[in-house]
């Protein structure tokens, strides 16, 4: 509840004002002098002040007034004032308003209007501290960011500056992060980031790709190996954790490190120590270990794949990147740095990928760019280009042209032509234009979560002619 000052060398009009303000929701303090008025404002929590033009008898010139606003806003500039002015002193509190008096009433003062004009101008305070409090936030967000090491990260997404934010707050600490998202997501280049910006940064960074190892391989590439310890090793080979002592270790795939190395690395988590395969000589180091997954290691506890008290130490902080599908806003500013100043992108190639998916996210994306710069005819890229079907416009008459096109997918290096499609039989013909049209338009409900409006804009029908298609094919939403 919010707290208004009254200032009124009259106590009636204090109790008056007092009252007609407590009846409206308000807690009130009122003082006779603008000397206990500013001794108020320095003790208590005040959202407004409601104060006269004169506190001596017979006094009626507003210069007291005057003087306690300039000394309030002194105290706190940004309070909001409201003065109590005679017809005598309009012109001065006219002045005072310009300078930064929030308002001004006549007396005798009209109680709805008085309220109105309260309740509007702490709401307006209120607002206005909130953003002046997300502009410091953000400026001092903004200078933290233009003093890091970003390793060449592009987004625009306000999902990707989070995690961004949190791995730069992350790096200060020589605490272990586990990294989590889809693969193809950016989970390599939030660790990138995290090293760059520690005091570590010029220290070893190793990175292992865990799922990429043979696992009978594995133990001797993470701790080292002894010459002679399995057939093939002539020398001694020193291991991932020994090359990135005193620096960072980044274990890419860590949920398919199995059961047996999963109990040395929590060794070395808990103690720094290990040893090489075939020595018994203990070695320590002292590593910062980074590591990433895709995989739902809760789950992998619960089947005993994965070692619990092992998860807990990984896992002191989790950095969660979401997918590339959650991060729309990423997607053209990622495209326009993979395919580099030569090439720009028509509007259908730009609402073709946002719109789509994209599964294998940044990665996918990254190669759909790689095929477009490859295959381009024009430096305008187009949806065909990156191997996708545009978003079309076509009317509801021209939808017999748009049935006869076959959309190619991602991973697909070339498109069925209108031509091709024209040299089936026409029995054939008729059946794979139907069945086109009919997948189409369960792809796109799927796509667009089923909402019919979207659906029917990446097809480039009306609702109700999407409406007829799906009743036509037995579709239901």
């Amino acid at each position: 509840m919010d707290t208004i000052l009254i200032v009124d060398d009259n106590q009636a009009v204090c109790n008056a004002l007092s009252l007609m303000l407590e009846l409206n929701g308000f807690n009130t303090l009122t003082c006779l002098s603008p000397e206990v008025a500013l001794e108020l404002i320095r003790l208590h929590d005040i959202a407004l002040v409601v104060q006269d033009m004169n506190f001596t008898q017979d006094t009626t010139s507003g210069e007291e007034g005057k003087a306690l606003f300039y000394a309030l806003r002194e105290l706190q500039p940004e309070l909001p004032i409201v003065l109590l002015t005679a017809w005598t002193q309009l012109e001065i509190a006219v002045e005072l308003v310009k300078e930064g008096a929030a308002d001004y009433m006549g007396k005798p003062w009209d109680d709805t209007k008085l309220v109105t004009s309260i309740n509007n101008l702490i709401s307006l305070h209120a607002l206005s501290k909130a953003n002046t409090q997300l502009t410091r936030v953000e400026n001092d967000r903004m200078s933290a960011i233009k003093g890091a090491d970003l390793c060449g990260i592009v987004f625009g997404s306000g999902a990707m500056q989070r995690s961004v934010d949190l791995a730069l707050q992350i790096a200060r600490s020589d605490v272990s992060v586990l990294i989590t998202g889809p693969n193809g997501a950016g989970k390599d280049k939030l660790a990138d980031i995290i090293h760059a910006n520690s005091s570590l940064k010029i220290k070893p960074f190793i990175k292992v790709n865990v799922g990429a190892l043979p696992i009978d391989l594995l133990e001797a590439e993470l701790f080292g190996a002894e010459a002679g310890a399995f057939t093939g090793a002539n020398k001694t080979r020193i291991g991932r954790f020994e090359a990135a002592d005193g620096g960072t270790l980044f274990l890419d795939e860590i949920g398919n490190l199995p059961l047996s190395g999963q109990i040395k690395l929590l060794r070395v988590l808990q103690t720094g120590e290990f040893e090489r395969l075939g020595s018994h000589q203990t070695k320590k180091v002292n590593v910062r270990v980074l590591s990433a997954t895709n995989a739902d290691l809760a789950e992998d506890i619960k089947q005993g794949r994965f070692r619990e008290d092992l998860f807990y130490r990984l896992n002191v902080i989790e950095l969660a990147l979401a997918p590339l599908n959650q991060r729309q806003d990423d997607i053209l500013p990622l495209v326009e740095h993979f395919i580099g100043r030569e090439f720009s992108l028509n509007k259908q190639a730009q609402e073709s990928l946002v719109a789509h998916p994209w599964p294998g996210n940044v990665r996918e994306l990254e190669n759909a760019c790689k095929r477009a710069v490859i295959l381009a005819s024009s430096p305008k890229l187009t949806p065909s280009d990156f191997g996708l079907g545009s978003i079309s416009h076509l009317s509801e008459d021209d939808s017999s042209v748009r049935s006869a096109q076959v959309q190619a997918q991602p991973d697909t290096a070339s498109s069925i032509s209108p031509e091709s499609t024209e040299q089936l039989d026409s029995k054939g013909a008729e059946t794979d234009k139907t069945q086109l049209e009919k997948s189409e338009i369960e792809a796109a409900l799927i796509q667009h979560g089923g909402v019919i409006a979207r659906v029917a804009k990446s097809l480039g029908l009306s609702r109700q002619a999407l409406y007829r298609r799906m009743e036509k094919f037995g579709i239901d939403k």
